[in-house]
């Protein structure tokens, strides 16, 4: 398609998978890191195609933020897909924590999984024509409560709100504005839940009785990004194999 695609966290993961698919539909990415500059420089080593870019930027840092969207949109012309998929996922009990553990838990994670959402989008929507696409990676959590991790289920949940709120906002200019919300996906995040009996019982979650694989959640990012799903603007795809399902 030759479209322009930032892509947040894309050093591993669903964010290294999605690098995948939309470079081999002829599209140039943007593969966003944080810390493990290794990883992305791999993944961009590894994408088809030609015209890819590496971008760094710590999403807590808003005039980081700034400057990597800026170096994604010189460098690829434009931005027409950005997929906010970068996040994190520290686990903080309320009964377990002290209270300074309490309040960096939840600093740390709004930081990333919220306000660098909120930043990167506006950064991008400079750079964004119309028929762009923004789709942001939210969570089963989202809806189900994440009582090991409130702080992650909280930031997801905004996610799902900013969502619509910027799918009424952007729709005048032909910008859609979805997001997904998977469930247990076999990425580094979900390894240590996902580690020796923890596989088995988060599969025996769903029906399917399995989780996701980061390819799949590409392919589902793919079509939410594709001429096609205009109409889709607003929603949320929950992606957890019927493993949380609500009206």
């Amino acid at each position: 398609m030759d479209r322009a695609v930032l892509i947040t966290g894309a050093s591993r993961g669903i964010g290294a998978a999605a690098a995948q698919t939309f470079a081999a539909d002829g599209d140039r990415v943007a593969v966003h890191y944080s810390s493990s500059r290794g990883a992305a420089e791999k993944v961009l080593a590894s994408l088809p195609g030609a015209g890819h870019v590496l971008v760094h930027a710590d999403l807590a840092d808003a005039d980081a933020v700034e400057r990597m969207v800026d170096d994604a949109a010189a460098a690829l012309g434009r931005i027409d897909v950005l997929v906010n998929n970068a996040g994190v996922y520290h686990p903080h009990r309320i009964r377990e924590t002290t209270y300074a553990e309490w309040q960096q838990a939840w600093a740390d994670t709004l930081a990333v999984n919220l306000i660098g959402p909120a930043n990167t989008t506006w950064c991008a929507v400079r750079h964004m024509p119309r028929g762009g696409r923004i789709i942001n990676v939210s969570s089963r959590g989202a809806f189900r409560g994440e009582p090991n991790q409130p702080a992650y289920g909280a930031s997801k949940a905004a996610l799902v709100s900013f969502t619509q709120s910027l799918a009424r906002a952007l729709g005048p200019e032909g910008i859609a504005v979805t997001a997904i919300a998977p469930g247990w996906t076999t990425t580094d995040m979900a390894a240590a839940n996902l580690a020796g009996q923890g596989l088995p019982r988060r599969a025996a979650e769903s029906p399917l009785n399995r989780v996701a694989t980061p390819t799949e959640v590409a392919a589902a990012l793919r079509y939410l990004a594709s001429p096609a799903a205009e109409f889709a603007t607003g929603t949320v795809l929950d992606f957890n194999g019927a493993s949380h399902l609500r009206m």
